[in-house]
């Protein structure tokens, strides 16, 4: 794995590290933070694929659009439009006044985050799981 890719894989394990802790908060719960870590770490690992395949992409926290790269190169991207879709809605706009994220949002975008990124790092010939610190 090149160097750059190496790079958007230990930030995504970050933003998952980050999100998953943050899920397990009792004093209280950050659910925005769950949401826009977790759409982070999926958003960060679809970079590291494009760039790992070579294709150019546009600097942008757009999910569907990030979507479409993805599944430009790798059909099996297609499956998960909708989860890319959700994590969009669920993560940018919480992070200004007037919207929140619930606990049930919380949990749906740790589980997207969890299989989305089983997913791409099968997709980089990654071994499963890394929570800890690396890639």
């Amino acid at each position: 794995m090149n160097v750059v890719v190496a790079e958007w894989v230990e930030k995504a394990e970050s933003d998952y590290r980050v999100a998953l802790r943050e899920s397990q908060a009792t004093d209280p719960p950050e659910p925005d933070a769950v949401c826009f870590h977790a759409q982070q770490c999926v958003e960060k690992y679809a970079k590291a694929f494009l760039v790992e395949r070579g294709v150019d992409f546009d600097y942008t926290h757009n999910m569907p659009y990030l979507h479409g790269r993805c599944a430009g190169v790798d059909p099996e991207f297609n499956r998960y439009k909708d989860d890319f879709d959700a994590l969009d809605e669920g993560s940018v706009d919480i992070r200004y006044p007037g919207e929140k994220a619930a606990e049930s949002d919380a949990r749906a975008a740790i589980e997207i985050a969890t299989h989305l990124r089983a997913f791409v790092r099968s997709r980089l010939d990654l071994n499963q799981p890394p929570t800890s610190k690396g890639a």
